[in-house]
């Protein structure tokens, strides 16, 4: 799969998850991806220090993801 493909797809999760996180005041933010296997997404607003946030991302956000994009192996958040 293209990059720019892969990409679409990541947003597309991104897309399903936004409206939970913007509901509580916060958001995320596709920063990159490498190797086509590593996304790095940054939690933003009131998911920035929450400590749900840990859990959000490693439950709803990685399985939103690997659900649109099955090769993607791992989901790191930077702050």
């Amino acid at each position: 799969m293209e990059q720019h493909e892969l990409q679409a797809k990541v947003e597309t999760a991104l897309e399903e998850i936004r409206p939970f996180l913007q509901s509580d005041g916060g958001d995320i933010s596709l920063i990159s991806i490498d190797e086509g296997t590593r996304v790095t997404v940054r939690l933003e607003g009131a998911c920035v220090g929450c400590s749900v946030n840990q859990m959000t991302l490693k439950s709803g956000v990685e399985m939103t993801i690997k659900k649109h994009a099955p090769q993607i192996e791992q989901v790191i958040n930077i702050a």
